[in-house]
């Protein structure tokens, strides 16, 4: 294995992985920016108000993409799994 093989393979790695949290990640940002501008408007700087609504998107989401994620990191195992006499 070389080098270049190496990076070509953690490359893979690295966007696979940045596509299958980029849903929950992305949704999350989304609810606490609004959520802090909401704070920032009204004043009111509670904790559990930025925390609770973050989290129920996080799991919302989870439930709504999860069958997407599962899917494309399995797809990926199996891409790399099947690989591995080319690694050598």
């Amino acid at each position: 294995m070389t080098g270049e093989f190496a990076l070509m393979v953690l490359n893979d790695m690295l966007w696979a992985a940045m596509t299958i949290c980029a849903p929950v990640l992305g949704l999350t940002l989304a609810v606490g920016l609004l959520i802090s501008l909401l704070q920032v408007v009204t004043q009111l700087q509670e904790m559990s108000l930025a925390f609770i609504p973050k989290l129920l998107v996080a799991g919302l989401s989870l439930i709504a993409f999860g069958s997407w994620m599962l899917g494309r990191l399995v797809s990926f195992a199996k891409t790399l799994i099947g690989n591995i006499p080319q690694y050598l």
